[in-house]
């Protein structure tokens, strides 16, 4: 079942779904559009060879910048990592799909699909790559749109993964 706007916010107001910080702004129909954050991570382009299967210095393949003037630019077609204002609570009973907004999407902009699993807790980092033109977002953009739907039954193992808790934009972590 998808949660209404009016679902989601008896959700929030009985604490079962954290939001912060919260604001009736984002609250739509059918789910929450959530505003971006002021840190991002430029996909780079390197010759060296990644190895999943163990642990790897990654500063080779990302640089990663916090906006100074409440603004981020994208150059076309740029792949970044970008995050959420929000920081987001889930319940054992509830997952999201994260897409961009429709209007984003509109623009040239993609975004691979994107889930919050039951028992998440952190700001969100989303790959997003750029339309073939220059953009410039500000912070405080709603930019994804994440669509509630609620289990037939509650998860027996919440997610306590390695991006529980993450805060900005968290870098893939290594081995996978």
């Amino acid at each position: 079942m998808i949660l209404s706007d009016a679902d989601l916010k008896e959700y929030i107001r009985s604490g079962r779904l954290v939001v912060e910080p919260f604001s009736e702004e984002i609250v739509r129909e059918n789910g929450l559009d959530l505003r971006l954050g002021n840190k991002l991570c430029l996909i780079t382009p390197s010759p060296r060879v990644l190895f999943l299967d163990h642990e790897d210095d990654l500063s080779e393949y990302y640089r990663c910048v916090e906006t100074l003037d409440g603004s981020i630019l994208l150059e076309p077609n740029d792949r970044v990592l970008l995050h959420t204002v929000e920081h987001i609570k889930m319940p054992a009973d509830l997952m999201g799909f994260v897409e961009l907004r429709s209007t984003l999407a509109r623009l040239g902009f993609g975004m691979p699909p994107t889930i919050i699993s039951p028992g998440f807790e952190g700001q969100l980092t989303v790959e997003v790559t750029a339309p073939p033109f220059p953009v410039k977002m500000k912070v405080g953009t709603r930019f994804l749109h994440v669509v509630f739907a609620k289990l037939t039954r509650p998860v027996e193992r919440p997610y306590r993964g390695r991006y529980q808790g993450q805060r900005g934009v968290v870098l893939p972590k290594l081995p996978v």
